[in-house]
């Protein structure tokens, strides 16, 4: 079974917002704006909201086979709770919490790791739709009266 063109027009756009976000991560590779840039970490932002993006499209038309999207899943994870530590020093630290300083530096990296713990959930909101619009969307027609023998 086919996607309807409703969730393909859906898929299309959340496709598209995560293809900006892989563009976004063309910034984490400047030196003038974050303090010891890892092109690394942007590179795999990259391709991973990218993948996203193209998973997006792809279920519409095919299943997606189970390994990647539990990869995807545990890539999620991993990343927030790599990151989540600098979230708990936003929230709870002695400084005020802020998403919106201009860059990150070496007495406050807790701004960038905010964002890309926040970043993780968005993703993992994402790949949990996937797990769910998998099953949903391709899953095996019942049998019917007249298939019986």
């Amino acid at each position: 079974m086919k996607s309807s063109l409703p969730l393909a027009i859906l898929h299309a756009f959340l496709a598209l917002l995560f293809l900006v976000f892989a563009w976004f991560q063309r910034n984490d590779i400047d030196p003038a704006v974050y303090f010891r840039p890892s092109s690394i970490d942007a590179t795999l932002w990259f391709l991973f909201y990218t993948l996203i993006a193209f998973l997006l499209i792809f279920v519409c038309f095919r299943r997606l086979p189970r390994w990647l999207l539990i990869l995807s899943f545990c890539a999620c994870l991993v990343e927030m709770v790599v990151t989540g530590p600098g979230l708990y020093e936003n929230l709870f630290g002695e400084q005020d919490f802020t998403v919106t300083q201009v860059s990150m530096s070496a007495e406050d990296p807790r701004v960038e790791l905010t964002r890309e713990f926040l970043g993780a959930v968005i993703a993992l909101a994402a790949v949990l739709w996937l797990i769910f619009i998998n099953r949903r969307v391709h899953q095996a027609p019942a049998p019917t009266a007249s298939s019986a023998p």
